[in-house]
């Protein structure tokens, strides 16, 4: 059977919802999140802010700065996991088997519907679907949504990366190598900051580079050599994960003393966040989610989170974030006895926006 898999995100989603819902945004920087007047953080930002640097994570201060024409809008986590589920259900409708990335992401496998004479036939019957499942979203929710084709999931997110927004891009096996080639190699799965500045310094710039390189990778990248490899020339057998397990990662320390030194606290929670980065990495995965989690001397517990549109892997961002939830709600209100701090709705993070072909 022919692979046909296809990979859904919606188009700065939680900002587009806003601009939906209220008609006066549309065509704005609209920011979601804290205002900056107020301690806060950037939880999505549309394209119109994009375009002044505004991105996940950063303080709510620093947007106002980078863009002071930006409506700041306070983020409705209800409201977007209630669209994203009406979404998810337009999808399921196309009878694609369905792997959710995040809240506005996601595999779709429609390898069941779409088996022609040969691979690049198969992708092909699928583009019908995929422009119908656009235009229910854009119809239905009055959201735009751009889609990627190919024969797995690596070049399913480069597709979907390639035309954003409201775009939809078939990458054929016939072409494949030659449609990586020119691109800037970080666009590859797996490949963060770290790698990247490896590859780089041994002259691997780009895909093209990385398919003609005859070294052995191993001595740059270790065991992730061989995948990488693979991946270089669109090559790439994960299964769609159908399951719904939680993920997350998370640490947490307990005190010798009850606590509420702020040295001792940052202290930890940057080893925390080092820590919990140190694993995204390794499983190259990004986080949507960050927790903290505090117990007084009593033993009372309680726990904070946030969610962003995009996905996190650094640990200045998990720190600066674990920072800002325990400020936010005044949670060193007396001595800590616990300090725990752990991310959550892991998947890849999302690819570089390409800018070529």
């Amino acid at each position: 059977m022919f692979r046909v898999i296809g990979h859904l995100d919606m188009d700065a989603f939680y900002a587009s919802v806003e601009q939906r819902d209220n008609p006066g945004l549309r065509g704005r920087a609209v920011i979601v999140g804290a205002p900056p007047t107020q301690r806060g953080v950037v939880c999505a930002a549309s394209y119109e802010a994009r375009r002044f640097g505004v991105r996940s994570a950063m303080p709510s201060a620093t947007a106002g700065r980078l863009c002071p024409t930006g409506v700041f809008v306070r983020p409705r986590m209800d409201h977007y996991r209630a669209e994203s589920r009406a979404i998810m259900r337009l999808v399921a409708a196309t009878g694609a088997m369905l792997e959710p990335m995040s809240i506005d992401e996601a595999y779709l496998d429609w390898s069941q519907q779409c088996q022609g004479a040969d691979a690049d036939g198969s992708l092909r019957l699928a583009l019908p679907l995929a422009r119908q499942l656009k235009t229910r979203i854009l119809g239905e929710r009055g959201l735009t949504a751009t889609i990627g084709l190919a024969a797995n999931k690596l070049l399913a997110k480069i597709a979907s990366d390639h035309q954003k927004p409201n775009g939809l891009t078939l990458i054929p096996e016939a072409t494949k190598v030659q449609f990586l080639r020119p691109l800037p190699v970080r666009i590859l799965y797996g490949i963060g900051k770290v790698t990247e500045q490896v590859l780089h310094e041994a002259g691997v710039r780009t895909v093209g580079d990385l398919q003609d390189y005859r070294g052995d990778l191993r001595a740059l990248v270790g065991s992730f050599g061989r995948k990488l490899r693979a991946f270089a020339f669109g090559e790439d057998d994960r299964p769609l994960e159908l399951g719904d397990e939680v993920k997350s990662i998370s640490g947490e320390e307990t005190f010798l003393r009850d606590t509420e030194d702020r040295r001792v606290l940052r202290a930890c929670l940057k080893e925390q966040a080092a820590d919990i980065a140190a694993k995204l990495k390794r499983r190259r995965l990004g986080a949507h989610t960050v927790q903290v989690k505090v117990r007084y001397g009593d033993f009372t517990t309680l726990s904070r989170q946030i969610s962003l549109e995009e996905p996190l892997t650094e640990a200045g961002d998990l720190y600066r974030l674990g920072c800002y939830l325990l400020a936010r709600d005044r949670l060193v209100c007396r001595p800590l006895r616990l300090l725990g701090l752990g991310v959550s709705n892991l998947h890849e993070p999302a690819a570089t926006q390409l800018t070529l072909l």
